[in-house]
């Protein structure tokens, strides 16, 4: 059964996003992605949805299951989809993705609840070769899974970028553990995209770290479901803004066709708005800003195309490169005496693991028999300091009322270049909050 036109109004006025981002005045009538094949390496794709009829072309299936792809028992998947190249329905119904005319290449893997490929299996890989040789000039991984030491991982990803093309990877969602950004996105080459909330606000659990290339909207994001033809949903999560930014990627190749996927990224990072919070970019939260597709569409020399190279090759990887002398230990489980991708053996990890819990303990009893003495204030502060911290609330002004223009655009300057567990979603309930703040441009 069709979801009545009511509903179906509800779900397109809840896409603050293409408000913020103010579409159809500034995005839509320069690019809507046409020409472009987005590859979807997730879950699969429910082709017969109806926001989505005639934009999935025939992929492949590395779940282990007999299917072109063109198949969702989970909804992640498709849900990625229509943020990119949904059409809607009827009169202005529906789900409407950023790039409505580019086309969706769905690449199914086996993923677990949480959104994770497993460790081990080849299938990411196998993946990103197919998704490069079948024309996709863009690949969305809104996924995780990926270790900084899998060889074949990385020599896939490099096939990728030697094949000119854009790279688009979810920061992950567990930042409120402190956790880095996850791979496959904090690969070099790869955009890693945290998330925002309508007011520009970092998403609390949006992973953080020097491999944060942009931002997107990322909260109470609407998208097409598989439950059914009709079926939608909401979530929270950087899943939802790596298809945002893989959208701004195919507007920006469909609009300037000769340019390389390293001219690409370098749009979307130059033209990047400058956090609300005032915060000096790059760093471990934004990246660059919140990727804006009306100014990274904007003509010369407006923005610079930059050189053709792919400018996130030589970005640093928090984890450590597999042949770093000092990574940071993953946390995966090995046999004691193994050795991880870098040569080093794993009982160092432990011995150091070991030395700073005794550490830890002793500080403990040094603050405990401070208190009891009646001396002391609390704990020290955590050694290191520095560091990015969380962006503070920030504020831009009262929301319009809901049906009135939003206010005038943010700005600032044009900025310089240089996996993920999650509920099952909720389906979309209630009258949509209105966008808050000022446009995303």
């Amino acid at each position: 059964m069709s979801a009545g036109p009511a509903v179906a109004d509800s779900i397109r006025a809840g896409q603050w996003a293409l408000i913020k981002y103010e579409v159809e005045s500034k995005v839509w009538p320069v690019s809507q992605g046409d020409g472009v094949i987005v590859a979807v390496i997730d879950s699969g794709v429910a082709a017969d949805h109806q926001d989505l009829t005639g934009q999935v072309l025939p992929g492949v299936d590395f779940s282990g299951e007999q299917s072109d792809g063109r198949v969702d028992k989970d909804g992640h998947g498709t849900g990625m989809a229509s943020l990119i190249a949904a059409h809607g329905h009827g009169d202005q119904a529906g789900v409407m993705g950023l790039a409505p005319k580019a086309k969706i290449l769905p690449v199914r893997i086996k993923l677990a609840e949480a959104g994770e490929f497993f460790a081990g299996d080849d299938s990411f890989q196998q993946a990103v070769r197919y998704a490069v040789d079948h024309g996709a000039k863009v690949i969305n991984m809104s996924i995780s899974g990926g270790v900084r030491t899998n060889a074949a991982e990385r020599a896939a990803l490099s096939y990728a970028i030697s094949k000119d093309v854009v790279l688009v990877g979810g920061a992950g969602n567990l930042g409120n553990h402190g956790t880095p950004v996850t791979y496959p996105a904090a690969f070099p080459g790869v955009i890693a995209v945290g998330a925002v909330d309508q007011n520009g606000k970092v998403w609390e659990n949006s992973n953080a770290g020097p491999e944060t290339t942009v931002v997107a909207p990322g909260v109470e994001i609407y998208s097409a479901g598989s439950k059914s033809t009709s079926a939608y949903r909401t979530a929270n999560g950087t899943s939802d803004s790596t298809a945002y930014v893989s959208a701004i990627a195919a507007l920006v190749r469909s609009k300037y066709p000769n340019l390389s996927a390293g001219q690409v990224i370098n749009r979307i990072i130059k033209s990047a708005v400058a956090p609300p919070d005032g915060s000096a970019v790059p760093n471990d939260h934004y990246g660059y800003g919140i990727a804006s597709p009306s100014k990274a569409l904007a003509a010369n020399p407006e923005v610079d195309n930059g050189p053709k190279e792919n400018p996130l090759l030589s970005r640093p990887e928090s984890q450590g490169s597999p042949d770093s002398p000092d990574p940071v230990p993953t946390g995966d489980a090995k046999e004691p005496g193994a050795k991880d991708g870098s040569g080093v053996p794993v009982y160092v990890y432990v011995l150091a693991g070991a030395l700073g819990l005794l550490v830890v303990v002793g500080v403990a009893i040094l603050i405990v028999r401070s208190r009891k003495s009646g001396g002391g204030s609390g704990p020290p502060p955590p050694p290191g300091g520095g560091g990015h911290q969380p962006p503070a609330p920030v504020s831009y002004g009262q929301a319009p009322p809901y049906g009135q223009a939003p206010q005038a655009p943010y700005g600032g300057a044009p900025q310089q270049p240089y996996g993920y567990p999650q509920g099952p979603p909720a389906p979309p309930s209630g009258p949509p909050v209105p966008p808050s703040g000022q446009p995303y441009r």
